[in-house]
């Protein structure tokens, strides 16, 4: 048998928790390994945690200033010379989606092909682990570097993922404190015209503003799957969380929808979220017409406004976590530094985007902990995908 489709095999057949176990053995038994080991980012992006039977019991590997942190940074393979061997650090992401590095030490240097195949591993580690999260903790345990609070548990299961890649848009997505996160969240979905994404701020702190968010993301998602325009899925969630809590809690909200083969944008503005555009080397704010809350009344009307995405735009969308942050002297983190924070990010990739400008709002803010949770998104539009109509074509 050919040695990738057996190690592919074993990947495929082995329970769960036993996929890192499976791929061991089975690089152990074609390519000779040395070693082999799992490592998952962490929920803030900072650390790489390697997966075993019990969490917390290894050290972790900065993503800062190490070979491994520089593959999943660069999210190409990395090397180095170790004892017993060469040491190649794979990415380990799944549609854009970075999940963490994929460790494997061989006796001797290999030719490029045999390095490429073993980063397809990596990637079909990562698809594996995707699914194998709705069957077992070990691997969302590997990623926590500290217990998560209950909000923060709640927040991050309801994400749909912090990256998404497709060739007409990448998206990268941050939620701060990581640990401790209540009320920011962020949802995306694409299909084969269409992709929306949704920004959410919900009022209130801790579990009491994740229930809320909860409730008006899962709103928006039975609208959105309904078929319906974006004006009526404001309208629909509104009515649900006014029904709920009669006016005396709400969310802001942006919903946006991108036709995916003109690039045309609908909006509905209900709140606080706000999106900056870079085009053309130059940042700049891009305003809408603020309506209500979602929640705020019962049976208000929302109104859709319209913009167009050129192909080489840069969306950066923040919550009033990061753009009402104040500094050691009062100083907020206002138009002019988030405008800056655009620019200086610029060279980044969409999903590396949201780590950085966090980082430096914490700076603005002096090191010091945040007084509300903080949320950014960077979304890049490249431009209509050719074949896509073909696609859609070929399977009505």
């Amino acid at each position: 048998m050919d040695r990738s489709l057996a190690v592919e095999r074993i990947l495929r057949s082995v329970q769960p928790h036993q996929l890192l176990d499976g791929l061991r053995s089975a690089l152990e038994e074609h390519f000779g390994a040395v070693a082999v080991d799992l490592l998952m980012a962490d929920y803030s992006l900072t650390e790489l945690r390697r997966v075993t039977v019990l969490p917390y019991t290894t050290d972790p590997v900065s993503v800062v200033g190490t070979t491994a942190g520089e593959a999943f940074t660069t999210q190409c393979a990395t090397f180095e010379t170790v004892e017993g061997g060469v040491r190649a650090h794979l990415p380990v992401s799944v549609r854009g989606d970075r999940l963490g590095i994929l460790a494997v030490t061989l006796p001797e240097d290999q030719e490029p092909p045999v390095w490429a195949e073993l980063g397809r591993f990596a990637e079909a580690l990562a698809h594996e682990v995707f699914v194998a999260d709705r069957d077992t903790d070990l691997y969302v345990q590997a990623r926590r570097s500290s217990r998560l609070t209950l909000a923060a548990e709640m927040q991050w299961q309801l994400l749909p993922g912090r990256a998404c890649a497709r060739p007409e848009f990448a998206l990268g997505g941050q939620l701060e404190p990581a640990y401790a996160i209540y009320g920011d969240c962020f949802d995306w979905s694409a299909s084969a015209r269409k992709l929306s994404v949704t920004l959410v701020n919900g009022m209130g702190d801790g579990t009491s503003a994740a229930l809320l968010t909860n409730l008006a993301i899962n709103a928006l998602r039975n609208a959105r799957r309904a078929g319906i325009s974006l004006d009526a899925q404001a309208e629909l969630a509104d009515q649900a969380l006014y029904a709920q809590h009669r006016g005396q809690e709400h969310v802001a909200t942006l919903l946006l929808e991108f036709d995916l083969a003109t690039g045309a944008i609908d909006a509905v503005d209900a709140g606080s979220p706000r999106l900056w555009r870079f085009r053309d080397g130059k940042a700049e704010r891009v305003d809408f017409d603020e309506q209500l809350p979602l929640g705020t009344f019962e049976d208000t009307s929302y109104t859709v406004e319209r913009l167009q995405a050129l192909p080489g735009d840069r969306f950066v969308f923040v919550s009033d976590g990061v753009y009402d942050v104040a500094g050691p002297h009062g100083e907020l983190y206002g138009d002019r530094e988030l405008a800056e924070a655009v620019v200086t990010t610029a060279d980044l990739p969409a999903a590396h985007v949201p780590r950085a400008v966090l980082a430096e709002l914490g700076e603005h803010r002096g090191g010091g902990p945040a007084a509300d949770d903080a949320m950014v998104v960077c979304l890049d539009w490249f431009g209509p995908n050719p074949g896509a109509d073909l696609a859609v074509t070929a399977g009505s």
